[in-house]
C-alpha cells in the first residue's frame, strides 16, 4: 500500500535531528555582517565566503546590517531560526557588547554556536605624516603635553578598533576625544586629511595607504609584530604594558543549530582559508591564522566577555 501524505509527514518529523543536517545546505545561506561595507570585518569574510560557496554548492549571501557597535546585526542572528541558513560574522567587538550596551537583547556566548575564527588582523596606530610625529614615544609625549587635545577615530562605540585605541590610551596615560564614524572608509579619510589625529585601524584596510605614504604607521596592537609591517613595533615593545589587543574575525550560528551543521561549516571554512588563492589574498591583507575548533573559539568568546567587562569599566567606555 502506498503511504499517505500524513504518514510521510510523520516519518519526516520523527527523523533524528541530524537527518536534517545530512541534506544541508539545500538553498542559499545568509551571512549577516554587523558593520559597513569596506571594513575589515566585511572585506575578509567576503573572500572566504566566496570560496565556501563553491565548496558547498550554494551561495552565501552577505548582508551588511551596521549600527550600535555591531549589536543590531548580531541581535538579528540571535533570533533567527537555528537551521544553518543564517550566520553572523563579527569582529571581537562581539565580546565587548554586553559591557557597553546595558539592555543587550542577546548574550554573545550563550545565544550563539561558535563556528570558528577566520583569523586575526593586527590594528595599526596610524597618523597623517603632516602631524610631524615619527615615533610612538613622541606621539604619547605630544598627547600628554596637551591633555584632551588629541582625537581618535573608530567605527562606533564598543567596536574592536575602539577598544584597541582605549587599551593603548589607558596604558599610555593620556586623555583623548573619541570620534566614532559609521564605517572604516570614512574614518580613514578623516585621518589622512589630518582632521582626526589618529586611528587604530585594521592593517587590512590601512596597508595600501601606508605603502603609498599617505599614512604613517607608529605601532601595532597585536601581541607580536605584523608580518606585513615587520619594521613597525608592537605597543608592548614600545613600552606600554597591557596595551595589546587581538582583533579577530569569526563566524557564528544561532544557538541550537545542529552540531553537524556547525562542524560542517567549520570544516568548509578551514578548507577555504587554506586554499592557495584565498590564503594569498588573506596574507596580502595582513590576516594571521587562528585555527581554533568551534569549542575552543566558543571558550575564547566566553572568556573575553568576562575579561573585557572589567576594562570597559576602568576606561569608562559608554554609548554616547
Amino acid at each position: 500500500m502506498k503511504p499517505t501524505p500524513l504518514a510521510l509527514l510523520l516519518v519526516v518529523l520523527s527523523a533524528p535531528p541530524n537527518a536534517w543536517a545530512e541534506v544541508w545546505p539545500e538553498r542559499a545561506i545568509r551571512a549577516v555582517i554587523p558593520f559597513g561595507a569596506g571594513s575589515a570585518t566585511d572585506v575578509i569574510p567576503r573572500i572566504v565566503f566566496e570560496r565556501m560557496s563553491a565548496q558547498l554548492g550554494q551561495p552565501i549571501v552577505v548582508e551588511n546590517r551596521a549600527g550600535a557597535g555591531g549589536t543590531i546585526g548580531a541581535a538579528m542572528v540571535a533570533k533567527a531560526k537555528p537551521d544553518g541558513y543564517t550566520l553572523l560574522t563579527n569582529s571581537s567587538a562581539h565580546t565587548i557588547a554586553p559591557s557597553i550596551y546595558g539592555n543587550l537583547a542577546y548574550h554573545p556566548a550563550n545565544d550563539f554556536a561558535a563556528v570558528g575564527a577566520m583569523g586575526s588582523v593586527p590594528n595599526v596606530l596610524i597618523i597623517s605624516p603632516s602631524k610631524g610625529i615619527k615615533t610612538v614615544s613622541e606621539f604619547v609625549a605630544r598627547a600628554k603635553a596637551k591633555p584632551g587635545s588629541f582625537n581618535f577615530a573608530s567605527v562606533g562605540v564598543g567596536s574592536a578598533v575602539h577598544l584597541s585605541a582605549e587599551r593603548f590610551r589607558v596604558s599610555a596615560g593620556y586623555e583623548a576625544v573619541h570620534v566614532p564614524f559609521k564605517g572604516g572608509p570614512e574614518a580613514l579619510t578623516e585621518v589622512i586629511a589630518g582632521r582626526v589625529d589618529y586611528y587604530f585601524c585594521p592593517i587590512a584596510t590601512a596597508l595600501p595607504h601606508i605603502k603609498d605614504g599617505r599614512l604613517l604607521a607608529l605601532a601595532v596592537s597585536s601581541p607580536m609584530r605584523a608580518a606585513s609591517l615587520p619594521d613597525v613595533p608592537t605597543t608592548l615593545e614600545a613600552g606600554f604594558p597591557d596595551s595589546d589587543y587581538t582583533f579577530w574575525i569569526g563566524t557564528f550560528a544561532p544557538a541550537g543549530t545542529a552540531p553537524e551543521i556547525v562542524q560542517r561549516l567549520h570544516r568548509e571554512m578551514q578548507a577555504a582559508i587554506k586554499t592557495p588563492a584565498v590564503a594569498d589574498r588573506l596574507v596580502t591583507l595582513g590576516v594571521e591564522a587562528m585555527p581554533l575548533t568551534p569549542a575552543a573559539f566558543g571558550g575564547l568568546v566566553a572568556k573575553e566577555v568576562t575579561t573585557y567587562a572589567e576594562f570597559v569599566r576602568k576606561a569608562k567606555m559608554k554609548v554616547e
